[in-house]
């Protein structure tokens, strides 16, 4: 007999009102409680129960910088037809934290639905709303006498109360748990019965009055369920990555994290030794210097960071870039400046890091829109970097690195690993055992260096900060310098044909209206433009820049429209700094629109749909 079938042999279903407008596989759940609370665990079996009925479905934790006792909300978004970007607008509301309920009931849109700790008599403040009051600590108390454990365990009630009231099938949920604490045997059978309890609580004193429901389907086949930050970590472990080094800081420390993990199950010789090297630095300095030596050395070295250790890596950065390094820099980007709000998300670094260090640098920028491309760009960073030599950033964000999304398995990296430019002790044997460092022999501007260890005496060469020429000669002739960083501009060139190429999508006829967003902004946009075209009858063709430099289809893209909204998640409109700084007057008066949104929530399809209506309505 199923746990199911047992639960619902002891207590009848619950009185459900017919609704004829009942709204199935189309919700939002935000689960308001205190850091710190444990609550995390529950958050993750309710979303991971929805994952496994087959509903597309996504979570976002928005979460205080403190460890404990701050609020922090967890949101749960499910939608039969695959949107999974934030919703503006809450439907269900678990409201558990004093400090912000009352605040928390006020922002809901009428017929929402609130499950609530039933001592703060949240039904006084509205009668627009549905609500359901539940005694979380009288119930928890049923569960286990010791205090600390109720308190944990009332987060898993809230989980019965949902599964009942939504429909969720409660296999499911016990499933989601068995994953959540795997070999915990103790944990598991608390956290199935402190469910079992929070479903018959409902099913004897609830009474079903809202209109939303959560049916099987068949959205999630073949699909798993990842952060960006450890699809990251996965990917460089697969793009052959020996050396990692780093600082903790939010929102990127899992970056490493995971890829620790990986390489300590992965990653050992025969005799079990491990074969990498992950290094935890006294600050960022420390660590992206530690990286700039490893690639000197001939190792895939990285870090990862956020802004404020951006900014402390630039002097290094801007010696990678003149003494020509390989590095793989990944940048989980947070509101700035300076400490902001580590947990909140943004894009504002895009401008800061592309052209990262004093004097003329330039950098090649990676800009994932997914947790494939977090593990795709994870591996080619370090083809690029070597093929290059020169540090190459990934510019992820918050949003995309840190909160959960579904996703198609990875693929596997089709094609070995490109070490680039490499002179081999036969190579340096048939150029007479001389060769120049820093000259432009074939034409693309990116020269031929040796790695440490080469066994010839002309394979050693200095690598300096200072003024250099072609044979890496110390030197402040200004002909030399100029000639040097002419190349290094050249060599930027070549990079637009090797990163990858932006996606563009667009109507046949070219639409009038268009829209440049990148990263994070992708399901947003995804989501409005279809909204747009169903609601409103606009089809808004798009462009996705997934590198810079860019391509020269952005500009094709920006001249064959005749308005183009260019979104940035930060107040100074960086990406359309950057446009109009490549492009200057080759686009035309007035087509480039700024949309910029730096709340430091996540992006949000219904902002882009308000923007663009009203646009078209002044178009017209």
């Amino acid at each position: 007999m199923s746990n199911k079938t047992a639960l619902a042999e002891e207590v009848a279903p619950s009185e459900i009102e017919s609704d004829p407008e009942r709204i199935v596989n189309d919700l939002a759940i935000q689960v308001a409680t205190v850091n710190g609370s444990g609550s995390q665990s529950s958050n993750l079996v309710l979303l991971r129960a929805l994952f496994r009925m087959g509903i597309p479905v996504g979570g976002k934790n928005l979460f205080p910088s403190n460890i404990a006792g701050l609020p922090t909300w967890f949101t749960i978004r499910a939608n039969r037809d695959g949107w999974v970007a934030r919703k503006r607008n809450v439907d269900y509301l678990v409201a558990l934290n004093p400090q912000t309920a009352i605040r928390d009931v006020e922002s809901l849109s009428p017929g929402s639905a609130v499950v609530y700790e039933e001592s703060l008599r949240l039904e006084r403040r509205r009668d627009d709303l549905v609500f359901y009051p539940a005694p979380f600590q009288e119930l928890a108390a049923e569960v286990t006498r010791e205090v600390r454990l109720r308190k944990l365990l009332a987060n898993m009630i809230y989980v019965g109360l949902l599964g009942e009231l939504l429909s969720i099938e409660v296999e499911e949920i016990f499933g989601a748990i068995d994953s959540q604490f795997r070999s915990k045997k103790a944990a598991v059978e608390l956290n199935r019965r402190a469910v079992e309890i929070g479903i018959r609580h409902a099913r004897e004193n609830l009474v079903k009055r809202d209109p939303f429901t959560l049916e099987r389907m068949d959205g999630n086949r073949g699909k798993i369920l990842i952060d960006g930050n450890a699809a990251a970590g996965l990917g460089a472990m697969f793009g052959g990555a020996s050396v990692a080094t780093w600082y903790p800081i939010t929102p990127s420390s899992s970056v490493v994290e995971q890829l620790t993990g990986f390489l300590k199950r992965y990653r050992k010789s025969p005799d079990g030794k491990a074969t990498y090297a992950v290094v935890q630095a006294e600050d960022e300095l420390a660590a992206v210097g530690m990286a700039l030596a490893a690639g000197w050395a001939g190792a895939r070295a990285m870090t990862a960071t956020s802004g404020p250790g951006i900014s402390l890596m630039s002097e290094f950065v801007g010696l990678g870039y003149y003494a020509e390094i390989p590095l793989v820099i990944w940048n989980i980007q947070r509101v700035g400046p300076s400490t902001g709000l580590p947990t909140r998300t943004a894009q504002g670094d895009i401008l800061s890091t592309y052209a990262l260090s004093h004097g003329d640098t330039k950098h090649v920028c990676l800009l994932p829109a997914s947790t494939r491309e977090c593990f795709e760009f994870g591996w080619r960073a370090f083809d690029l970097a070597e093929r290059l030599q020169t540090p190459v950033f990934v510019l992820s964000d918050l949003d995309l690195g840190m909160n959960i999304w579904a996703t198609e398995p990875f693929e596997y990296p089709d094609r070995p690993m490109d070490r680039g430019k490499v002179l081999t002790r036969e190579d340096l044997e048939r150029l007479g055992g001389t060769f120049q460092r820093y000259a432009d022999v074939d034409g693309d501007a990116i020269p031929y260096r040796t790695l440490p260890g080469t066994e010839h005496p002309g394979a050693a060469y200095f690598t300096r900060g200072s003024g250099h020429d072609e044979s890496a000669e110390y030197t402040e002739s200004e002909e030399a310098y100029v000639r040097i960083m002419t190349r290094l501009d050249r060599k930027f060139e070549t990079a637009r044909e090797m990163v990858p190429p932006p996606v563009v999508d667009q109507a046949e006829p070219v639409s009038p209206l268009g829209i440049i967003g990148f990263g994070s902004s992708d399901p947003a946009i995804e989501e409005a433009r279809n909204r747009l075209r169903e609601d409103a009858a606009i089809e808004m063709d798009y462009l996705r820049p997934r590198a810079l430099p860019f391509c020269p289809s952005v500009l094709d893209f920006i001249t064959s429209h005749q308005r183009v909204v260019v979104l940035d998640q930060n107040r100074d409109g960086q990406l359309l700094q950057l446009l109009r700084a490549e492009y200057g007057d080759r686009i035309p008066p007035g087509v480039l629109r700024s949309l910029r949104h730096y709340s430091g929530h996540p992006m949000d399809a219904q902002t882009i749909v308000d923007y663009v209506t009203e646009m078209e309505i002044g178009a017209a």
